[in-house]
């Protein structure tokens, strides 16, 4: 069919686990605006959804570091965290290993992908899903980009990934729906937890909404890490969709820099065009 919906947003554990410590101004502005997006997801009507993240040290480690990893199980399990610290229960969700195959053999006339028949989920894609699918109905294949052990995936493969998941989305039948999730600044785990660089975040959603490839592009994990954070190598989940959608602007939906969350919270929607 094609890609029906395209989307971003943080995922930061904060979001769901320290629900009780934020202000109530922030968790009702913050909440709504990923109800909308559920929404907006719900509307388009998708067979699945392609979940792109950056986890974290959940499933790979420095033993084996995959630039790029696309799952192929039947379910998926999660959160690995434990969910009194994470505010979500345990889940089962489901995958559709026939579509991800297809997916995967698409993709990899583009890219070459690592893919996983098993896969635990942590906070990377249970904060979404807690949110946009919280029934735990809708098939998901979850996609993981390296954002975390250097050598980092350069931003312009990001990009590429992106494009060539959208060539997937085209050859098959299906309605596809992806959603990125990551960043955008935040230093995680460090003194710092807490500390968001919101002037840097806006011009970057400026740059992400815009779709614009070569100032998308146009950062150093250099000057991420010292202006952004570890956390901000995350982008590369947002580049992605970007590719995913080349020329096709968004919409930058809610933006909030939250401290006790750690991050500057984000829900963005990509203005598709409307699928039959």
């Amino acid at each position: 069919m094609s890609l029906v919906f395209a989307g971003v947003c943080s995922h930061a554990p904060g979001i769901t686990g320290r629900k009780v410590m934020a202000r109530a101004d922030d968790v009702e502005t913050l909440y709504t605006a990923m109800n909308n997006m559920r929404l907006a997801l719900e509307a388009s009507r998708p067979d699945a959804l392609i979940i792109i993240t950056a986890e974290h040290f959940a499933n790979f480690f420095m033993d084996n570091m995959p630039a790029f990893c696309v799952g192929m199980a039947q379910d998926y399990q999660g959160p690995i965290e434990d969910p009194q610290w994470l505010g979500i229960e345990r889940q089962n969700i489901p995958g559709n290993p026939d579509l991800s195959r297809r997916l995967i053999e698409h993709t990899m006339q583009e890219v070459d992908l690592a893919y996983a028949e098993e896969w635990k989920c942590d906070h990377g894609i249970m904060v979404p899903l807690h949110f946009l699918t919280p029934r735990y109905d809708l098939p998901i294949i979850p996609v993981n980009i390296n954002c975390q052990g250097p050598p980092l995936t350069p931003l312009h493969r990001a990009w590429t990934l992106g494009e060539a998941l959208r060539k997937a989305c085209d050859a098959v039948p299906e309605r596809i729906a992806i959603v990125g999730t990551g960043g955008i600044s935040h230093w995680p785990a460090t003194p710092d937890s807490g500390k968001i660089n919101a002037p840097w975040d806006r011009d970057f959603l400026d740059r992400w909404s815009n779709n614009d490839r070569e100032r998308l592009l146009d950062y150093s994990d250099e000057r991420t890490y010292l202006e952004a954070g570890q956390g901000g190598f995350e982008i590369r989940t947002y580049i992605a969709v970007s590719g995913a959608t080349a020329g096709t602007p968004a919409t930058v939906h809610y933006y909030r820099p939250i401290p006790i969350f750690a991050v500057g919270c984000t829900v963005g929607i990509v203005d598709l065009p409307e699928a039959a």
